[in-house]
């Protein structure tokens, strides 16, 4: 082969010299551009979002899955594809009427359990339709009592729950460590075994530790290839070069970085190794691999008009503060299932709200004369949805957020509303929102079913998420509110789109205050209109404050605001009345609102994973009742809450 054949090695002879005059610099030069091209195809592949941003400690780690889809039936003739998300990433097939293509998934013990598969009828010229999508718990599933990886699911059509559309099936089962540390050694292997017998010579060997970019490997060739060559035959085996790669892992690694992505491997952590090297060998393997890179399933449903939008940056997916010209796309973190999905908004109302808030002339032109506008328009929309002409709307409505509408939970049938108000104010039938530890009165929980923010101060939410110039607790609360309590609390904010159940609830018990009416703008409470700088939605919109005197948490604002399209803000409670958290409070009318709550300093301990999305700047999709946090007060007593140990939990090979 002219740099080392491995079938003539096996004298057990050589020497670096040997192989430092056989590996010339046109040898290493083309192994280093082949894992470069292999690197940009990966990173083409995955996006951004494929790196690994923390370290799996070893007690949060329960293994990698092995999703395969193996073939589905669908109930209709068109191309399709399909996406699997899982936790903050999702993957896509090809489009295909078949298909037996698989991705590994990193399970952690309390991390994302739930992995949906989504069937879009596939128009490649923008997005595409959703047609049917299954849910399946993977813990639930690879630890079930049966012999078989394979199982089949019904796909549910988004806007009729008891629709099915097809069927999906699919196998997973949890890779065995030691077949992944193979894998990797021959994916490696493959990559310098030129002469493709499956064996390394020493020639062969040391171009792969040159490539690896190692200086102080580099000088040890000759040790390791005998620390290999554990049958003194000349070659190195795959078996031998994984025993090797697995060991110098643990002692002195030979890799620096990953050689298919580039990312640096940390020195001694096998497990984050295992862990990394698992997920990304799977490229070139020559297997049908699900395409990563996509935040959600509406992103990877995208035909190629979408593609060129982004590539011109007109508009853009990412996890963040929704500023700028590309502010287009809004992600939250769904909390329930631990994913990321997308909220619905029409693009032309995306178009708008950038011009409107996201300028200085958009801006001026809303004080030139521009709000009055903005008010006679809600008025005038507000009017409109009380009209019986209305409740037309009330089926194309919920066809649009087909997916996010579930109408088993309304109390009543869509024939029941007689305008589209009533439907958009509509109640849900008791126990749809469950209270969580409703007999204890320190424990917190969220208010509204909305898209939530909490920060420990007002000084980080200044920092992470609202960016209007003139935000403080005095402006929020208004000159009838004394704000001297709140100075340093906790500010929490849930955001209702107009999808959502609009009635909100105590987060708290407590007995109800007086109830402050503040005139002001009907600002949109899109974050896009938050994060703008030009902007001081929360502090110039209508509102309403009330103070909520609880023993446990002492005293907390409760503000509800208005926005565009809101008509009114109706409470049900009356000042001096004694709630109990979960009790209602009051709703919104037609539009997206929002409610804010103030809690006095040190007053409460917000949940952990609601703050650190928050220092993401990501909003937290939640539902009323949820936990929101405990009271700082009862701490020393009190249960420590979290989700259920899973440590008992045993996966299946």
């Amino acid at each position: 082969m002219g740099h080392g054949s491995s079938k003539d090695g096996g004298s057990g002879s050589y020497s670096d010299d040997d192989a430092d005059a056989k590996s010339s610099p046109s040898h290493i030069s083309r192994l280093k551009e082949r894992l470069h091209r292999h690197r940009l195809r990966l990173r083409r592949r995955r996006g951004s979002s494929y790196s690994q941003n923390k370290l799996l400690a070893a007690e949060d780690f329960a293994g990698i899955a092995h999703l395969t889809l193996i073939n589905a039936e669908m109930k209709f003739k068109d191309k399709w594809l399909a996406c699997i998300s899982f936790g903050e990433q999702t993957f896509r097939t090809n489009v295909s009427n078949e298909l037996s293509i698989e991705r590994k998934l990193l399970l952690e013990k309390n991390g994302p359990r739930l992995a949906r598969i989504s069937v879009f009828e596939m128009n490649r010229l923008s997005k595409s339709n959703l047609i049917g999508y299954c849910e399946i718990n993977l813990l639930d599933y690879l630890t079930q009592d049966s012999d078989s990886d394979f199982g089949t699911f019904n796909l549910i059509d988004p806007g009729l729950s008891n629709m099915v559309v097809g069927s999906v099936c699919i196998s997973c089962n949890v890779e065995d460590p030691i077949e992944t540390e193979k894998k990797f050694a021959r994916r490696i292997l493959s990559i310098v075994d030129y002469d493709e017998d499956g064996k390394l010579s020493f020639s062969e060997f040391s171009e792969l530790i040159n490539a690896f970019g190692n200086k102080v490997a580099a000088s040890k060739k000759e040790d390791l290839f005998k620390a290999a060559d554990i049958n003194g035959d000349g070659v190195v085996s795959m078996d031998e070069l994984a025993e090797l790669l697995a060991v110098q892992q643990e002692t002195e690694p030979i890799m620096n970085s990953c050689p298919v992505c580039g990312e640096i491997v940390v020195e001694c952590d096998k497990l984050n190794t295992l862990v990394h090297l698992s997920l990304c060998f799977d490229e070139g393997t020559g297997n049908q691999i699900m395409t990563g890179g996509f935040l959600t399933e509406k992103q990877a449903s995208y035909g190629w008009l979408f593609k060129l939008s982004e590539w011109v940056r007109f508009s853009s997916y990412d996890v963040g503060l929704n500023s700028g010209s590309s502010a287009s796309h809004i992600l939250v973190f769904d909390r329930k299932t631990k994913r990321l999905v997308e909220e619905l908004i029409d693009t032309k109302i995306v178009l708008s709200m950038r011009t409107i808030y996201q300028s200085k002339v958009g801006l001026g032109l809303m004080d030139k004369g521009a709000k009055e506008i903005l008010q006679s328009l809600s008025e005038r929309q507000g009017r409109q949805m009380n009209s019986v002409e209305s409740a037309e709307d009330i089926p194309k409505f919920i066809e649009f957020f087909k997916d996010q509408i579930n109408m088993a939970e309304v109390k009543y049938p869509m024939e029941h509303f007689k305008t589209f108000n009533e439907f958009f104010v509509r109640e849900l039938k008791p126990g749809a929102r469950p209270i969580a530890s409703i007999e204890r009165d320190d424990v917190a929980v969220c208010a509204a079913d909305c898209r939530l923010m909490a920060f420990k101060s007002v000084q980080d939410s200044l920092r992470f998420w609202i960016k209007g110039r003139k935000f403080s607790i005095q402006g929020l609360l208004g000159k009838e509110v004394s704000p001297n309590a709140f100075i340093d609390g906790s500010l929490v904010i849930f955001r209702l789109a107009p999808q959502d159940y609009h009635r909100f609830h105590l987060p708290v018990s407590g007995a109800i205050g007086k109830f402050v009416n503040i005139p002001g703008c009907l600002y949109t409470v899109n974050p896009i209109a938050v994060n703008s700088k030009y902007c001081n939605v929360f502090t110039e919109n209508k509102r309403t404050v009330t103070i909520i005197s609880t023993a446990e948490f002492g005293k907390v604002a409760f503000v509800a605001i208005g926005a565009t399209m809101v008509g009114s803000i109706t409470f049900v409670k009356k000042e001096g009345d004694i709630g109990k958290k979960g009790d209602e409070l009051g709703y919104f009318s037609f539009g997206g609102s929002t409610v804010i709550c103030v809690f006095e300093k040190d007053a409460i301990e917000i949940d952990a994973d609601l703050l650190v999305n928050s220092e993401r700047s990501l909003e937290t999709l939640v539902s009323v009742g949820m936990t929101l946090g405990v009271s700082r007060r009862k701490l020393g007593g009190a249960v420590t809450r979290g989700l259920p140990n899973l440590e008992t939990c045993v996966l299946r090979d």
